[in-house]
This record gives C-alpha cells, sequence and structure tokens, in this order.
C-alpha cells in the first residue's frame, strides 16, 4: 500500500519529468542573458561593470538581467506626447509614440516597433512559452510581445518603462 508522502513525492516528481521532458524550464539570470544575445554580436557591447555604470539599478536588473519593472510604476505610462520611445542602454529609436496605446496592463504597449530596431527570441520561463523582445542595438531586455494587441498588426508589444527613455519631437 502506497503512503500519502510516497504519492505525493511521486506525484511531484512526476510533474518535474513531465515538465523537463516538454522543455519547459525555469532559467537563470545567466542564461536569460546568454539565450538572448546567443550566436549574436550586438553593435553596442559592454562589460558588466560599464553596464552598472552607465545604468541605473533599476535599469541594469531589467535591461542586462531580464527583469520585470511592477507594473503601474513606470512615467511611461503616462507618456502621451509626439516622440519616440527610445532604449535606456543605448539611445535607439525603438516606438514611435503614434504606435502606443493603454493595454491596461500597466506597462507602456505598443502596436508596432520601429523597423530595424528590436529583435526577439523565445523565452521559455516561468512554465510557459513567450516571445521575448530586445534592442537590436545592444541586445537590452526590453519586455515581450502577445498576440491580442489592436489593428492594424493585433500585436501587444509589452514594454518596461525603465527600459525606455522618451525623447519628443
Amino acid at each position: 500500500m502506497m503512503s500519502r508522502r510516497q504519492f505525493l513525492t511521486g506525484t511531484a516528481l512526476g510533474s518535474v519529468i513531465a515538465v523537463t521532458g516538454a522543455g519547459l524550464r525555469l532559467r537563470s539570470n545567466a542564461q536569460a542573458e546568454t539565450e538572448a544575445g546567443a550566436g549574436t554580436m550586438f553593435e553596442v557591447t559592454k562589460t558588466d561593470a560599464e553596464w552598472r555604470e552607465q545604468l541605473t539599478p533599476e535599469q541594469y536588473r531589467v535591461l542586462r538581467k531580464h527583469g520585470t519593472e511592477r507594473a503601474f510604476t513606470s512615467e511611461l505610462n503616462d507618456e502621451h506626447r509626439d516622440g519616440t520611445f527610445d532604449c535606456a542602454g543605448c539611445a535607439l529609436p525603438l516606438y514611435d509614440s503614434k504606435t502606443k496605446f493603454d493595454s491596461g496592463t500597466g506597462w507602456p504597449s505598443f502596436y508596432q516597433p520601429l523597423p530595424d530596431a528590436i529583435g526577439t527570441s523565445e523565452d521559455r520561463s516561468f512554465f510557459s512559452v513567450r516571445t521575448e523582445v530586445h534592442c537590436r542595438r545592444c541586445g537590452g531586455h526590453l519586455g515581450h510581445v502577445f498576440n491580442d494587441g489592436p489593428p492594424p498588426t493585433g500585436l501587444r508589444y509589452c514594454m518596461n518603462g525603465v527600459a525606455m527613455v522618451f525623447t519628443p519631437a
């Protein structure tokens, strides 16, 4: 007869094996940083110490370690002037303000990036598969893109405001 403890242990172990077998995993910050630029040489490269010196601690955590800022904390949520939202790591223009919309998620959202501004990679963290968005010039983590946005693209680029700066037109 199987005890309750044996049953729960077996169930938990089976779940871990099933999840691992399906290719889903949590990734460490080091893995995430490596994967975003796997096989990619970015135009702007710096040492970890140089990034830490240039960026605020929160910018560093998000851009270089693939963190996420808390929802509804970015001043860029309420930015409605004409201009561009640029990478806080290398100043590359990423999104035109005309493509910004209120998604209600608490993060600045856009339906389309500027041409040749971003790169994407598969993010398999937190037991799900998402499309990660990064700056194509410096590789900084910006956020994720989802298929629940408005026309004309149907996409929602859900960005960390701390990963960007606004430049008025």
